[in-house]
């Protein structure tokens, strides 16, 4: 059965949309500004800045509602199964004897709103992939026993997949 993200993911999409979607701000205004090249009152300017940031806000979160209710994972039997994205689909299985490592990482906005980040590495994998520190397996946001319980559940596998190799 899919499982969903803990309900915290929501701001940890609010906050990656966010800090992805400042760098395209200033570039965009670096060049508005470069291409007027005259000074403009900021008076005729404030409504416009004001519409543009409240277009933004709803912008930033319907996509993080959108990459919350998109998200999915499922430890099967022999894989781990992940399900994600809003336009473009990506479906990963991730076989448990692929699997080298599990970390789970608790940054500020994690530890706020009570939820892990898991990932897993595999052997053969390489490149970052949406900004998942290089791991096949990259689970934004489980709640902190959730995460504990998969830990030991894919350690529990490793080490029988293992012993069937001896």
């Amino acid at each position: 059965m899919l499982k969903k993200l803990h309900k915290g993911a929501i701001w940890f999409f609010r906050v990656n949309a966010l800090f992805r979607s400042l760098f395209l701000f200033f570039f965009l205004g670096f060049f508005l500004y470069a291409w007027t090249n005259q000074t403009i009152e900021l008076n005729s300017l404030l409504k416009p800045i004001i519409y543009l940031l409240i277009i933004y806000v709803i912008l930033i979160e319907i996509y993080s509602r959108m990459a919350y209710n998109r998200f999915f994972y499922e430890f099967s039997e022999n894989q781990l199964i992940i399900e994600k994205g809003i336009i473009w689909k990506r479906y990963s299985n991730i076989p448990y004897q692929r699997i080298q490592n599990i970390d789970i990482t608790r940054g500020i906005i994690a530890r706020f709103f009570g939820f892990s980040t898991i990932l897993i590495q595999t052997a053969g994998y390489s490149g970052a992939h949406n900004n998942n520190f290089f791991a096949e397996g990259y689970i934004p946001a489980v709640s902190f026993d959730e995460a504990e319980k998969i830990r030991k559940f894919v350690i529990k596998k490793i080490q029988k997949n293992s012993k069937k190799v001896l």
